[in-house]
């Protein structure tokens, strides 16, 4: 559809201004741009939301509804959209309410572009993303519209109270919790938890789309879509088939070769992706017949793509890494160097397996220094690619959002003019689409999440969860087990974005009081989560690689249990040793851990 193509073509636009601004804001002649870059965040975002709904893929919890029997799923889809619908539609309200408050006292941003229009976004992309929800959750027109009229009414019911309506919210939290575990957006449950709340005490539901504005303009949060960008970009091109002749060339004439070839390639490509499903997508055609040809067996080779495909989270610059430090409100910096070594274990243990399951007799490749050196020249300008971000941010050159612009920007520059494998015209627009609606949909959560997070803080739930805690566990080492055990959990059922997003706020201090460090923490929650994509029955990896390879799930889960076995080894380690994540902050930080 026409309308279709303008708005990825718009969120194309908006993305590539990111870039220019970030760029531009290494300058000092440009320095005034940061709020204007911060407001061209929010703005994405909402376009990103935008389009995810469009498409049906916003985040959610949407693999619990397929344990429903087939002739009830319609009816339940229809239900959890109901609700979702409800929910967004009042925050739409919400938002109109906040950005009219905000006209009255709004100012102009760099090149005098008004604060307010691009504020406005906000009330027309939760309207377009109502609709869109509507339109999801019934095969009918009638439906369609019966559901997106009731879900007006109620906005427009609420908009007119007076005073507050408390017997509402028990069942409101009821029929919201069963919506999000059978497939309802998580942001409309985070944001509707909050709306609940300040509906039934009578309170401004206004705060809520605050909330999310004033998380989503941080002025460190638009390193994700422009490193997100950069990761796209390289999955588009063929970097991936360069970087995996030059591995395949120096290291597949050895024994285990080719699975080191595999697990590297799959950690470097997520490292920048941010999503190993993507990496799984992508690498998996390439590096299965490469396994295969050197003699793996296809339940080894299975095991080791799928389980590689975990690697990379938390290696730099990674987003859930980026993620939990705004969250968690720790460095950037200090996160990317706390997860540089326990990524490397995380690698290690991995190749480790695969050489331990390689062919005896080796590949039948004979190494060429030809071949090695020809390899690497043609990749050069790939494997610059994470040189860039590191040795701007700790070289102290730029700030984190000019260092990941610079990063897209090197990225789509080297594609375009260097390799020439830049996608050109609707495919390079659907690029860039793809990369907005991956970070729409996490930021739309992490926005609403900050709205329940403030009303948590509100209520005193952390310092409540802390002395229940402190109370009820008296070993810092058990609460770390139950951190681990309930991140792999969750890293099986939801997206690791949301449950970074979610968790992060109430664990933080909690672990404080158990005095572990917030880099340590974070490791140890991101190492968990990585290893939840790959836990029967419905771990992420899982799908990816049914789907990719065409298997059934139970022989994928089959296949890479030892794996599973190999990483829950280092996600052990990584808890039990501290210093391997706080060792590299603090002597960067020129002190001891």
């Amino acid at each position: 559809m026409l309308v279709h193509r303008l708005e990825d073509l718009l969120l194309a636009v908006v993305l590539a201004l990111l870039v220019l601004l970030g760029v531009a804001a290494a300058s000092q002649e440009f320095s005034n741009t940061d709020d204007l870059i911060r407001h061209l965040t929010l703005v994405v975002g909402m376009l990103g939301g935008m389009v995810a709904a469009r498409e049906g893929r916003l985040l959610s919890m949407g693999t619990i509804v397929q344990a429903v029997p087939a002739r009830w799923q319609s009816t339940v889809h229809a239900l959890a959209g109901f609700v979702a619908t409800v929910v967004c539609a009042v925050l739409t309200l919400a938002a109109w309410q906040f950005v009219s408050q905000e006209a009255a006292t709004s100012s102009a941003l760099a090149f005098g572009v008004p604060r307010i229009a691009l504020q406005a976004v906000m009330p027309a992309g939760f309207a377009f993303i109502t609709l869109r929800l509507a339109g999801h959750a019934a095969a009918g027109g009638v439906a369609r519209v019966a559901i997106l009229a009731a879900a007006i009414g109620v906005a427009a019911y609420v908009g007119q109270l007076d005073g507050g309506l408390p017997a509402i919210r028990a069942p409101a939290l009821v029929a919201l919790a069963v919506a999000i575990l059978f497939g309802a957006p998580l942001f409309t449950g985070l944001a509707g938890i909050a709306l609940i709340f300040f509906i039934s005490v009578g309170d401004p539901i206004a705060s809520v789309p605050l909330d999310h504005y004033d998380q989503v303009v941080n002025p460190l949060l638009a390193t994700l879509p422009l490193f997100t960008l950069a990761g796209f970009v390289v999955t588009s091109t063929g970097a991936a088939r360069r970087l995996v002749r030059l591995l395949r060339a120096w290291t597949g004439h050895l024994r285990g070769g080719p699975a080191v070839v595999t697990v590297f390639a799959c950690a470097s490509f997520t490292a920048f992706t941010g999503g190993s499903g993507i990496t799984i997508l992508a690498l998996g055609g390439l590096l299965m017949p490469i396994l295969m040809d050197s003699r793996y067996g296809e339940r080894t080779a299975l095991g080791l793509v799928t389980g590689a495909g975990s690697l990379g989270v938390l290696f730099a610059p990674c987003l859930p890494l980026i993620l939990y430090s705004i969250v968690a409100e720790v460095s950037i910096e200090s996160m990317f160097l706390g997860g540089a070594l326990p990524g490397l274990l995380m690698v290690a243990l991995a190749c480790a397996w695969g050489i331990a399951r390689s062919p005896r007799a080796g590949s039948g490749r004979r190494f060429s220094a030809r071949r090695a050196v020809v390899a690497t020249w043609r990749a050069k300008w790939d494997l610059l690619l994470p040189v860039v971000p590191i040795v701007l941010i700790f070289g102290g050159f730029v700030l984190p959002v000019s260092a990941a612009a610079i990063t897209a920007a090197y990225a789509i520059g080297v594609a375009a003019l260097v390799n020439r494998d830049l996608p050109a015209g609707g495919r390079l627009v659907e690029v860039f689409a793809e990369c907005g609606l991956l970070v729409g949909g996490v930021l739309l959560i992490l926005g609403t999440a900050m709205g329940l997070t403030n009303l948590l803080i509100t209520e005193h739930v952390p310092d409540r969860l802390t002395l229940w805690m402190d109370a009820a566990i008296d070993s810092p080492w058990i609460f770390l087990l139950m951190l681990n055990l309930v991140m792999v959990v969750l890293g099986c059922v939801i997206e690791i974005f949301s449950a970074i997003i979610v968790v992060a706020p109430l664990i933080v201090p909690v672990a404080r009081a158990f005095g572990v460090d917030p880099i340590h923490l974070g490791v140890i929650m991101l190492a968990s989560l990585e290893l939840g994509y790959l836990m029967p029955p419905i771990g992420l990896n899982l799908l990816m690689s049914a789907t990719r390879f065409r298997r059934p799930m139970f022989e994928v889960a089959f296949a890479t249990l030892p794996m599973l076995a190999v990483l829950a080894v280092g996600v052990a380690l990584i808890t039990v040793f501290p210093q391997m994540s706080l060792w590299l902050p603090h002597w960067f930080a020129g002190g001891a851990p």
